[in-house]
């Protein structure tokens, strides 16, 4: 059995710009929250990893499956 381990992920920051809060990852912009996220996201982000919570808000992070699925039969260009 194939068991893959994804590091945690690096380069994010978060700027809050009034009610709006900026998440880049390595000096780019990735998103931009507001509103009732934004909010929701600076209580999560006290109480948790900030890196993981700002991977997850971008999309950006990894599940652990990504090199079994590309070695299935299914992916594989016909």
């Amino acid at each position: 059995m194939l068991r893959v381990v994804a590091s945690a992920p690096q380069g994010f920051e978060y700027r809050v710009l009034g009610d709006t809060v900026v998440i880049s990852h390595h000096g780019r912009r990735a998103t931009t929250l507001r509103g009732a996220t934004a909010r929701r996201f600076l209580v999560d982000v006290e109480a948790g990893d900030p890196q993981e919570l700002m991977a997850r808000a971008t999309g950006n992070y990894k599940r652990g499956n990504e090199r079994t699925a590309k070695s299935h039969p299914r992916n594989h260009g016909r």
